[in-house]
């Protein structure tokens, strides 16, 4: 990082995303960058919104939780991108605007019931496990569009999306492949199930992969290391 500003490694990111976006003919307003702020107190966040960052992303419930009462300018979306347990969806209504990680029937329940019970709606994405590693979170491929049409259905959620963590590996080209692989499984589920009016999202790339992910057609990248700096634990 040495000693850069978050304005400058702000645009040294919107930089390189314009630049994978305009090499594959794709427009960089069609490309929404998230910064995960996770393990970062609210004055980095606060530091990111002043460089004009305005969607953010979290990984864990409970920093949802203490996060967004405290950090809440009106403009800003607020996207949750961790695994998310069934005990721990009580955190989110009312402090986020977009779940990405919807990964079982039983965690669509969960969400459904309980911002239904909050007469709240909430927009989400359902994760896929692309890359068939045993560590990653997310249905298989094969399961992809069984869950969104079931999410679809789920009258206080409402489905705009798939999601997905690329390959942990240095091989590009296997790289590629996966996000090659969720762009169809992702165009074959939005064109059965739709978006309820909404523009189809592909939630895909991180620090080290989101070139790849934007040449390959993600719409949300997820950028954390490589705009906020390491996690200090």
């Amino acid at each position: 990082m040495g000693t850069s500003t978050f304005a400058e490694r702000l645009s040294q990111i919107q930089h390189e995303v314009a630049e994978a976006a305009h090499g594959v003919g794709r427009a960089t307003e069609d490309i929404t960058l998230i910064g995960v702020s996770k393990r970062k107190p609210v004055e980095d966040m606060q530091q990111a919104y002043d460089a004009g960052l305005r969607d953010f992303g979290e990984n864990r419930a409970q920093e949802v939780r203490d996060k967004f009462p405290v950090f809440n300018p009106a403009d800003i979306v607020r996207h949750f991108i961790g695994h998310l347990q069934s005990n721990k969806v009580k955190y989110l209504p009312g402090r986020v605007d977009i779940i990405h990680t919807i990964d079982s029937t039983r965690i669509a329940d969960a969400v459904d019931q309980r911002f239904g019970s909050q007469n709240l709606t909430i927009p989400v994405l359902v994760e896929i496990n692309i890359s068939g590693e045993a560590n990653k979170e997310g249905v298989e491929p094969v399961h992809a569009l069984e869950l969104a049409a079931y999410c679809a259905e789920k009258p206080n959620l409402e489905f705009q999306g798939l999601m997905t963590i690329g390959p942990l590996t240095a091989d590009s080209d296997r790289i590629r492949q996966a996000f090659r692989e969720m762009k169809l499984i992702h165009e074959q589920v939005v064109r059965q199930i739709g978006t309820s009016g909404k523009t189809a999202m592909l939630s895909m790339g991180m620090s080290s992969d989101f070139k790849i992910a934007i040449e390959e057609g993600a719409t949300h990248i997820r950028v954390g290391t490589a705009l906020f700096g390491a996690r200090e634990y």
